[in-house]
Formats: C-alpha cells, sequence, structure tokens
C-alpha cells in the first residue's frame, strides 16, 4: 500500500507542473531528444533536463539510448496529457 501511495506522489508532483505538461505534448508530436524538447519548449536544455527528470521520477517519461543519442519515451503515464487542461 505504501508504494502505491509513494507511486501516486510522484506521479502527480510530475503532471502538476503547466511546464512539465508541456513538455509531456511536445513528446508526444514526437520531440524525443533534449536538443528538440528545447526548441519546440522554448527552455534552455539545464532546465529541461531538470524538468525531464522530474517526469522519468514521476513514471511518465523513460531515458533510452538511441541512435541520436538519449531519446525519451512516453510510459502509459505519460500519455495521461492528453486528457489534461480539458
Amino acid at each position: 500500500m505504501e508504494d502505491t501511495k509513494e507511486r501516486h506522489r510522484r506521479y502527480l508532483r510530475a503532471i502538476n507542473s503547466p511546464v512539465r505538461r508541456d513538455i509531456l505534448r511536445a513528446m508526444k508530436e514526437g520531440h524525443r531528444t533534449l536538443e528538440a524538447l528545447s526548441s519546440a519548449t522554448g527552455l534552455d536544455v539545464k532546465t529541461l533536463d531538470w524538468h525531464v527528470r522530474l517526469l522519468e521520477y514521476g513514471f511518465c517519461v523513460e531515458r533510452r539510448q538511441g541512435n541520436e543519442g538519449v531519446v525519451f519515451e512516453l510510459t502509459r503515464e505519460g500519455l495521461v496529457v492528453d486528457y489534461l487542461d480539458k
């Protein structure tokens, strides 16, 4: 039960920020690297990296090594962005 509460706490913290919801939307549109996300959101890479780490911590994003270097992918939890702010 405590694990579930902790998971929900981390998830809610991740999606509670309008900036992080914008990042999730940019990822859904296909922007997968920090550089592409930076261009899409207007955030500098250092700030963006901090927000992406919170999204990872909240189970919304996974970091993978791809042909382009480090790429980010939405998890099922990250797809909730379709239902937020509507």
